[in-house]
């Protein structure tokens, strides 16, 4: 195993038990108590996955989740001490992969943490290496996306949910079934996870994001990709 997970939790007796939990399991952990040493962190040593909480000391968990996001799609897990929808789409808006409500169980937080570096990871699709669908290309190998010939930044979330719909054009596929193919678990929270993601989605490959070409809403079901 041994992936590099950066926890940011300014809890200290919680950091130290999820600390032991995390390489008992062999992931090597890093940690940091405060945003500043998150974002340090993050740039000396190149996590594959962060559990950020959001109430921390000098830079708070939102604001080092959207500067993460200006250069990296590094899986996220934010945690919040509050059961409030707000901290979730927040979190979720600004580009979270996850949430989780303290108190959690650490084996279900295990469990998340493995489905997202398995999907990060092994994520693939049979059949053509090359999506093109109209103005879109998408390099299945190298992960890359591009609208007219210029390449998108997607987060990881968002590439799989793109490639699996592209993949599988036509077909319609409820909310419930996206969450568990691209988290890959039984999602606790709702739909809106879903729904938040196919919005920034349609922000960075539709013309106009309103009247989606390409990724289209099919009312009290889902999504589906446009067939060709």
């Amino acid at each position: 195993m041994n992936e590099k997970i950066l926890l940011v939790e300014d809890e200290k007796t919680l950091s130290k038990a999820l600390k032991f939990s995390l390489e008992k399991e062999g992931f090597i952990v890093t940690v940091a108590y405060d945003g500043e040493e998150a974002l340090e962190a993050v740039s000396r040593d190149e996590p594959q996955l962060i559990i950020l909480d959001l109430m921390l000391p000098k830079i708070d968990g939102f604001e080092v989740c959207r500067t993460i996001r200006r250069e990296s799609d590094v899986p996220i897990i934010m945690l919040t001490a509050r059961d409030e929808d707000i901290d979730k789409i927040l979190g979720l808006e600004l580009g979270a992969d996850d949430y989780m409500t303290k108190p959690f169980n650490t084996r279900e937080l295990l469990s998340r943490i493995r489905a997202i570096l398995r999907r990060t990871a092994h994520h693939t699709f049979s059949g053509n290496k090359m999506v093109r669908v109209g103005d879109i290309e998408i390099d299945l190998i190298k992960h890359r996306v591009s609208v007219k010939g210029r390449e998108v930044s997607l987060t990881s979330k968002e590439y799989a949910l793109l490639s699996f719909l592209a993949s599988n054009p036509g077909r319609v596929f409820p909310r419930d079934m996206l969450l568990e193919e691209i988290w890959g678990y039984e999602y606790c929270g709702d739909a809106r996870t879903v729904d938040v993601h196919i919005r920034h989605l349609r922000e960075k490959i539709e013309e106009s994001p309103a009247e989606p070409h390409y990724i289209l809403t099919v009312w009290g079901t889902g999504y589906k990709f446009r067939e060709v």
